[in-house]
């Protein structure tokens, strides 16, 4: 038992690494922040693009969701920061990080922004239309409203996976939680870093996934 907790919950460990822990922490915040936003505004343009009754706009956004929904978000990811130097363009970690999963994660939020479009009733827009508001005032003020309401804890689900993917940017050497948990590690031949490093994601996704939880028994209710 006592080498189990000197090997797993070393305290005088996990103080010391605490300082290099945080640093990744604040990088895998700063990735959520930037990929989470830009999935958001993403996916919403290209559900918009599967709903258009323009062909030349719905196929390309179709095509788009289909492709960046089947690759794995990890061939994305080294793809764009070791293939394409090869093409001549070479991009920071970071930038690699948000390009792989904004591309990956806008196609899962089109997703969940469709099925919450399409929930809502047609008869929506008509009566929306018919006190004088444009396509684009319905859009924004009666029925977009809703949608996010119907599918708001699927939007929170996706937003949870985007948090627990962001540890795939540990591959490329981005100093991101997991990644500096990995180097504190190897250099203590310890896993109490892992442990803590655990315990952060812990503390940043359970107020997450008690959210998701709540407004999923509200809609069932």
């Amino acid at each position: 038992m006592d080498i189990f907790l000197d090997q797993f919950f070393n305290l005088a460990i996990m103080t010391k690494v605490f300082p290099l822990l945080l640093k990744g922490l604040w990088m895998t915040v700063k990735l959520c922040i930037a990929v989470i936003l830009l999935g958001l505004v993403g996916g919403l343009f290209v559900a918009l693009g599967n709903l258009s009754p323009q062909r030349w706009v719905r196929w390309p956004t179709v095509v788009y969701t289909d492709v960046f929904r089947a690759l794995p978000p990890l061939v994305l990811l080294i793809f764009i920061y070791s293939g394409l130097p090869f093409a001549g363009i070479k991009v920071s970690p970071f930038t690699a990080v948000v390009i792989a999963f904004l591309l990956n994660n806008s196609s899962y939020y089109a997703e969940v922004y469709r099925a919450g479009l399409i929930s809502v009733a047609k008869g929506q827009w008509e009566a929306a239309a018919s006190t004088g508001l444009s396509r684009s005032q319905v859009l924004t003020y009666v029925v977009l409203p809703q949608a996010v309401r119907n599918v708001l804890p699927d939007l929170l689900s996706n937003t949870v996976e985007v948090v627990k993917l962001t540890s795939l940017a540990s591959v490329i050497s981005l100093s991101e939680l997991l990644y500096s948990a990995d180097m504190a590690r190897s250099v203590t031949y310890n896993a109490s870093p892992l442990v803590l490093a655990a315990l952060f994601y812990l503390v940043l996704l359970w107020p997450l996934v008690r959210l998701v939880s709540h407004f999923q028994r509200r809609l069932a209710a």
